[in-house]
C-alpha cells in the first residue's frame, strides 16, 4: 500500500502533461496549416525577385496591384454584389424562417428539408440550369416571352449583374440563411409574443416590436456570415461574369495567376488587401455569437406556433414557389441539359440524345477525374472526422490554456476566400522544400478540403459535445483510463451519428469544391469539379452539365444521409 501511495502523485501529472503536449501539438499543426500559409501570402506580396531567384523584398507588388486597371472596378463589383445579395435575401429568409418555425404552415418539415437539400446543390450546377432558362439567345424563358405580343425582344440576360445576383440568391444566399435562422426562431421563447398579444398588439406589431428585436443578434450574426460568404464567391462570377468582362476580386486573382502570364506579386497583394478588409467582419461576428447565447431560452421556455388563418394558403404558395426555384428548377433543367444535342437549343429538330452521357462516361479523362474525386472525398471525410473531433474535444472538454486560441484559429478559414486559401497553400507547398513533393498530389487537395471545412465541422461537433453529459467520461477517468482512451472509447462512440454526418458533409464539399482547388490542381490530381470548369472553358456545355449532374446526385445523396443521421440546421448556427 505504501508503494501504491507513493506512485499516485507521479501518475497524475504524467497524464496531465501528456494531454497538454497533445493539445499543443494539435494547436501547432492547425496553426501551421491555417495561419502559416496566410503569413506566406503576406510575405510573398512583398517579394520582388523573379521566381527561382534569391528573395528580395519591396513594394513593387503592391504598386502593381493598386495600379491594376481593373482593380477598382473589381472591388466595386465585389461589394455591390455582396450588398445587393444581402439586401434582397435577408428579409425573405427571415420571413421563411418565421413561417417554418413559428407558424402552422402545412408540410413545414418537408419544406425545411427542401431548403437543406438546396443548400447542398453545387453552385456550378445551378448556374448551368439558369443559363438554360435565361440565356439571352436561346434561354427557354426568353424564347417563350419573345412570342408574346406585348413583350419586346428577350427581356432577361443571365450574363449581367442582375443575372449574377439572381443565381447567387438561388444558389446560397437564401438557403443558408433559412437553415441558420429557422432553429433560432424555433428556440425563441413564445412568452414574449404571448404577453404582447395579451396587451392588445396585433400580429404584425408583435412581429416588428417583439420578434425581430429579440432575434436581432441572431439575424445580425447570420447577416455577417452571409456577407463573408458573399465576399468569397468564385464559380458564379467565373461562368457568368467572364462573357461581359465582369470581375470580382476572386476572379481577378484567378485571372492574374492563370489566364495571363502569372503575376504572383499583384495577386498576393490583392489577397492581403481583401483579408485585411475581412477582419472587422470576423471580430463583429464573434462578438455577436458570444452575445446571442443568453437571450431567448429561459427556465420558463415556451414555444408555440401561430395560426396563419386566411394567410395559410398564400404562405404555402410562397414557400412552394421558393422550393421550386431553389431546388426543383435547378435539378430538372440540369437533367434536361444532359440530354440535349446542343445545350440550350430546345427548338431544333430532334433535340434529345444520350450521346453526351456515353461520351463523358467513356472519356478516360472523366474516369481519371472520377477516381481522383472518390479518393479525395473519402480521404477528406476520414481525416476531417479525426482532426475536427479532436479539435472540438480540446475546446469543449479540456482546460488547456490555448483552447480559445485553437477555437479562433479553427474558425479562421471561414473568413478566407477559397481562392486565397488555395493561393496560400500553393505557396506553402512550393515554398517549403520538405512539402514540395506533395504538390500535384491528391494529398494537397485533402489538406485544402480539411481546412476549408474546419469551421463548420468543428462547430457541429462542438454543439454535439455540449449536449453530451460528462458523467461517462468522468467515470472512465476514475476507472483509470487515460485521456486518449476515454476520448477514443467513450466520446467517439457516443458522437458517432454526428461525426458521420460531418464526414458526409465534408465528402460532399470535397466532391463539389472549386474555389479552394482551382490553383492546386494539375492534370494528375484534377477532380470532377475542376473538369466541369475545363469543359465550360472549352465551350463544351453538354459535357459540363453531365459532370455537374453527377456531382449534384452525390450532393443530394449526402444531404439525405446527413439528415437521416439526425443533423439539423441548428447545429450549424
Amino acid at each position: 500500500m505504501a508503494g501504491l501511495t507513493q506512485a499516485l502523485p507521479v501518475a497524475g501529472p504524467r497524464r496531465i502533461e501528456l494531454q497538454t503536449v497533445l493539445c499543443t501539438v494539435v494547436l501547432a499543426v492547425v496553426a501551421l496549416c491555417v495561419v502559416f500559409p496566410l503569413v506566406l501570402v503576406a510575405l510573398q506580396s512583398l517579394q520582388v525577385a523573379p521566381p527561382g531567384q534569391p528573395a528580395r523584398y519591396g513594394l513593387d507588388g503592391w504598386r502593381a496591384a493598386l495600379g491594376e486597371p481593373g482593380l477598382r472596378g473589381a472591388l466595386v463589383n465585389t461589394f455591390t454584389v455582396t450588398f445587393v445579395r444581402q439586401l434582397l435575401s435577408l428579409p425573405l429568409a427571415v420571413l421563411v424562417a418565421w413561417l417554418l418555425a413559428r407558424t402552422d404552415l402545412p408540410g413545414r418539415s418537408w419544406i425545411e428539408f427542401a431548403f437543406w437539400a438546396a443548400f447542398f446543390l453545387p453552385p456550378f450546377t445551378v448556374t448551368l440550369s439558369w443559363i438554360l432558362l435565361l440565356d439571352p439567345e436561346y434561354g427557354l424563358v426568353n424564347t417563350w416571352l419573345a412570342k408574346l405580343p406585348f413583350v419586346g425582344g428577350r427581356p432577361f440576360n443571365i450574363y449581367s449583374f442582375w443575372g449574377i445576383v439572381w443565381v447567387h440568391i438561388i444558389t446560397g444566399s437564401l438557403t443558408v440563411k433559412v437553415i441558420l435562422l429557422t432553429p433560432a426562431f424555433r428556440n425563441m421563447n413564445a412568452s414574449f409574443e404571448e404577453a404582447s398579444r395579451v396587451a392588445g398588439a396585433g400580429g404584425l406589431r408583435t412581429a416588428l416590436r417583439i420578434t425581430v428585436p429579440v432575434m436581432a443578434p441572431a439575424i445580425l450574426s447570420v447577416l455577417l456570415l452571409g456577407t463573408m460568404v458573399s465576399l468569397q464567391t468564385f464559380e458564379v462570377e467565373q461562368v457568368l461574369g467572364l462573357p461581359f468582362r465582369f470581375f470580382v476580386f476572386s476572379t481577378s486573382i484567378y485571372d492574374l495567376l492563370v489566364t495571363r502570364v502569372p503575376r504572383y506579386d499583384a495577386a498576393t497583394a490583392l489577397s492581403v488587401l481583401i483579408l485585411a478588409g475581412m477582419l472587422p467582419l470576423v471580430f463583429a461576428q464573434q462578438w455577436l455569437t458570444r452575445g446571442r447565447r443568453y437571450t431567448t431560452v429561459t427556465g420558463q421556455f415556451q414555444s408555440r406556433v401561430h395560426a396563419l388563418g386566411a394567410w395559410r394558403a398564400p404562405a404555402m404558395l410562397l414557400a412552394l414557389a421558393l422550393v421550386l426555384l431553389v431546388l426543383g428548377v435547378p435539378v430538372v433543367f440540369a437533367l434536361l441539359g444532359t440530354f440535349m444535342k446542343l445545350f440550350g437549343f430546345f427548338h431544333i429538330p430532334d433535340p434529345w440524345t444520350l450521346e453526351n452521357w456515353t461520351t463523358v462516361l467513356g472519356d478516360e479523362q472523366f474516369l481519371r477525374s472520377l477516381h481522383n474525386t472518390l479518393v479525395l472525398a473519402v480521404s477528406t471525410a476520414i481525416v476531417t472526422i479525426v482532426v475536427h473531433s479532436l479539435i472540438a474535444y480540446i475546446i469543449v472538454r479540456t482546460r488547456y490554456v490555448g483552447r480559445r486560441l485553437l477555437d479562433f484559429v479553427s474558425w479562421l478559414p471561414f473568413t478566407v476566400p477559397g481562392i486565397i486559401l488555395g493561393l496560400a497553400l500553393l505557396w506553402l507547398f512550393l515554398g517549403v522544400g520538405i512539402l514540395r513533393p506533395l504538390y500535384g498530389t491528391t494529398a494537397v487537395l485533402v489538406i485544402a478540403g480539411v481546412i476549408a471545412g474546419m469551421p463548420l465541422g468543428v462547430q457541429i461537433i462542438k454543439s454535439g459535445l455540449m449536449q453530451l453529459g460528462g458523467e461517462l467520461e468522468e467515470a472512465s477517468r476514475i476507472a483509470g483510463a487515460s485521456w486518449w482512451a476515454t476520448y477514443r472509447r467513450i466520446v467517439l462512440r457516443l458522437m458517432a451519428p454526428t461525426l458521420l454526418a460531418v464526414g458526409m458533409i465534408t465528402f460532399v464539399g470535397a466532391a463539389r469544391n472549386i474555389g479552394n482547388f482551382a490553383l492546386l490542381t494539375t492534370s494528375a490530381n484534377r477532380p470532377l469539379s475542376m473538369l466541369q470548369l475545363d469543359y465550360v472553358a472549352q465551350r463544351k456545355f453538354e459535357e459540363a452539365v453531365v459532370v455537374a449532374c453527377i456531382i449534384m446526385f452525390v450532393s443530394l445523396a449526402g444531404a439525405l444521409v446527413a439528415r437521416l443521421l439526425g443533423l439539423r440546421g441548428g447545429n450549424v448556427g
